[in-house]
């Protein structure tokens, strides 16, 4: 979708506004709970003033429920003002938010002053009548009954973003040596020293893998590159899975003997390759103590 400034969300109390927000948040929006909607307008103008291109995005709930009757009348101001904005309604069945309620021991907003017996049926269904004005106003209704919070997460991502999964992904490469021990904070370790050693060429052996000499000599092995196309396409396949579950950092090592050589030059070649499949991707050094971020 189209870049917009001001994305507001709402919907149903334990519907996963939370999580949308928190996701908003790593897409670099900047976040604001529960902002009278009286005051977007001030919003508006300070963000006029600071000349920025940041988006923002506003949790509204039924906590400030007194000011929903301004909300309306801020929305005309704001498209009126020449910005742009998206409202997008969380939605959950009745069952689910109950169950929600219970495992996480949060009390419904509206619950004061009602009975035990009749308190969360009631609140559910005061809220939807308080709500259904703003649902009927918003751009997206989601309705999150069946979502875990992965792909509530990838919904969002689409939905704000348009990025594909491929992109929405971290991959860490990083180097390292076995004779300095082997990562325990790795999801995925690769041994690399079925290639040729640079350590027993005399005049490389001074150098690391991130010097051009080296480099050439450990890419040089069909070996090398036979290892590098399909690890490069294997990662690239299976960075979709991975978001999917909510991953959004995919750690790889790659290890040789000491950490100087042939791991250096293939994480920073593993990086590039995967730079190139637009895949979000840094290299960097353990044995080193350099990255490339």
């Amino acid at each position: 979708m189209n870049k917009v400034d001001f994305v507001i969300i709402t919907g149903l109390s334990g519907a996963g506004k939370t999580q949308a927000m928190k996701v908003l948040e790593d897409l670099e929006f900047f976040c604001i709970d529960n902002l009278p909607p009286a005051l977007l307008p001030r919003l508006v103008e300070l963000h006029v003033q600071s000349q920025s291109a940041r988006q923002y995005a506003i949790a509204i709930d039924i906590r400030v429920r007194e000011y929903f009757s301004d909300l309306r009348q801020s929305l005309e101001w704001l498209e009126g003002s020449g910005h742009s904005y998206m409202i997008i309604f969380l939605d959950c069945s009745d069952s689910v938010l109950i169950k929600r309620f219970s495992e996480t021991r949060r009390l419904h907003p509206l619950i004061k002053g009602k009975t035990e017996a009749e308190s969360i049926f009631a609140s559910i269904a005061e809220e939807r009548r308080l709500l259904a004005e703003v649902r009927g106003m918003a751009h997206v209704v989601i309705d999150t009954s069946d979502m875990r919070p992965m792909d509530l997460k990838v919904r969002i991502s689409d939905i704000f973003a348009g990025i594909p999964l491929q992109e929405s992904v971290l991959v860490d490469v990083f180097s390292f040596g076995y004779k300095y021990g082997a990562p325990i904070d790795a999801d995925i370790v690769f041994d690399v020293r079925f290639i040729p050693n640079p350590f027993y060429v005399d005049e490389l052996r001074h150098l690391t893998g991130q010097d051009a000499e080296v480099a050439d000599y450990v890419l040089r092995w069909p070996a090398t590159q036979l290892f590098l196309e399909k690890f490069t396409n294997l990662i690239y396949e299976l960075l979709p899975d991975f978001a999917r579950e909510g991953k959004g950092h995919l750690s790889i090592g790659i290890g040789c003997t000491g950490g100087q050589h042939r791991s250096v030059a293939i994480a920073n070649e593993l990086a590039r390759r995967l730079e190139n499949l637009r895949v979000k991707a840094r290299a960097r050094h353990r044995e080193l103590g350099w990255s490339s971020s």
